[in-house]
């Protein structure tokens, strides 16, 4: 396959462990990644993890900020296909259309299951008892296309976020290394998804990154692991917002949605059906800690009484 001419589209972390397999095994002649990112104080430059990767390997890397206006690049590389995963932008028509093997994407859920830009996020956080990495022929829509094969990953009661990009990432990129021959030769047998059982995992917004905790333990559990490593859940304790990392619960007697056990170790906060207890926290301006390095920097008899929101 080191002659398949690919353009490979895709932008955070999970997705590079499929373009250094493409790299391995194809000749990528272009990488389309999202604009780069301007972000603190100082308005520093962020490149995407897939950027950087490309740099690393003398790949040249177009970044278009409206890939439906702005794609003549991309036909003029001559690609034989192209393979996008989390890429973060609908392809156009024009683009479907042009490679001979079709445009591929690697999508991290068992579609129809989970369509959108989010869905490991969402696996977590609805409680799904299984997720993977779906090999799909892409079409106009959001991925709805004929889905060519796919991996399963049973998710474990520990798994945050960050397990399950480093564990499918790999998983998907295996998957797409050993399917691409069948596609070239177009020995496969597509198959077309269930609209009706369609879910949807929409980009996470910041009010869904809040943490109420009228809700169940296993709920709040479920959305600290879904966000961690980003954007990590939070909630506001006398108007100060705080990042939580890692938690655990006990069945206990509590109230909700208030400090409930507060001493030089354990920060617990009632929920619905017992306590929520803080492990890890991140304050606003600071770097996350373990919550006894928080509590010892914090006045106990004060912060037992702030109030939750």
């Amino acid at each position: 396959m080191k002659n398949l001419r690919v353009v490979f589209m895709g932008t955070p972390e999970f997705a590079v462990p499929v373009l250094q397999s493409l790299i391995d095994n194809t000749n990528v002649v272009l990488v389309v990644s999202q604009p780069d990112k301007i972000v603190g104080r100082k308005k520093e430059i962020l490149f995407s993890p897939i950027k950087n990767l490309a740099i690393k390997n003398n790949i040249e890397v177009f970044q278009p900020i409206r890939i439906k206006e702005d794609y003549q690049k991309i036909l003029d590389v001559n690609p034989d296909i192209i393979i996008t995963c989390a890429y973060g932008q609908i392809i156009p028509k024009e683009l479907l259309d042009y490679p001979k093997y079709g445009c591929i994407n690697v999508h991290a859920s068992l579609l129809p299951e989970l369509r959108g830009g989010a869905p490991l996020n969402y696996a977590i956080i609805k409680g799904y008892e299984k997720t993977g990495v779906t090999i799909m022929y892409m079409d106009e829509k959001m991925d709805t296309g004929d889905m060519i094969d796919k991996v399963e990953y049973y998710i474990k009661d520990s798994d945050t976020l960050g397990d399950l990009i480093n564990i499918l990432s790999k998983e998907g990129a295996n998957l797409l290394i050993n399917t691409l021959p069948d596609i070239i030769s177009n020995s496969i047998n597509p198959i077309k998804q269930d609209d009706e059982k369609a879910t949807y995992a929409y980009t996470i917004k910041r009010e869904d990154e809040h943490i109420d905790f009228n809700k169940s333990a296993i709920e709040i559990d479920r959305l600290v692991r879904g966000l961690n490593p980003y954007p990590y859940a939070n909630t506001i304790i006398n108007e100060v917002e705080y990042k939580i990392i890692k938690g655990h619960f006990e069945n206990e007697n509590s109230i909700p949605n208030k400090i409930n056990i507060i001493d030089k170790k354990n920060l617990g906060i009632g929920c619905s059906d017992g306590i929520y207890y803080i492990d890890e926290i991140k304050p606003s301006g600071k770097n996350a800690m373990d919550i006894k390095s928080f509590l010892n920097g914090v006045d106990i008899d004060k912060f037992k009484n702030y109030i939750i929101r």
